[in-house]
């Protein structure tokens, strides 16, 4: 049985932005908003967003309108967009182990128990809907509001 990762709860950062980039414009609830303004918002590269925001849009997660007057918002509803629908769209493998190649995977049962614990921890997450995260939009919003003399 080889682990896939260190922590198997733990997000890859591509899934932290993707939660970033949803929680900055659920917090600016249907404003258009910059990729650049979120890169700056948490001292992220406006590049390492870029690939995100793109898989996002295409899930329907994020509207994005190019142009001049363009940017970025919420494809739908925060109260319509789970945590686990995004960690499932954004993750490539959830599974906590690999056995195939151990040799008592057979008759092995933490297979079983660890699907089941990354089952449990998923149905968490679906019941989590943006709207839920983001609890004080005003105060979410002055938080991730740049200080223009901070640097990027």
């Amino acid at each position: 049985m080889e682990l896939l990762s260190p922590n198997p709860m733990r997000f890859t950062r591509y899934t932290d932005y993707a939660i970033r980039v949803l929680l900055h414009l659920a917090a600016h609830d249907g404003q258009t908003v910059s990729i650049q303004e979120i890169a700056r918002a948490y001292g992220i590269s406006k590049d390492h967003l870029m690939k995100v925001v793109q898989q996002l849009s295409k899930a329907g997660f994020v509207a994005a309108q190019r142009g001049r007057g363009g940017g970025l918002r919420l494809g739908r509803p925060a109260s319509e967009i789970t945590v686990g629908a995004v960690v499932r769209e954004t993750e490539e493998n959830l599974q906590m182990v690999d056995c195939a190649n151990c040799k008592v995977a057979t008759v092995c049962g933490l297979p079983r128990a660890l699907n089941e614990a990354t089952a449990a921890f998923m149905d968490v997450l679906d019941r989590q809907t943006l709207d839920m995260v983001v609890t004080d939009q005003g105060a979410a919003r002055r938080l991730l509001t740049p200080i223009e003399s901070e640097p990027v």
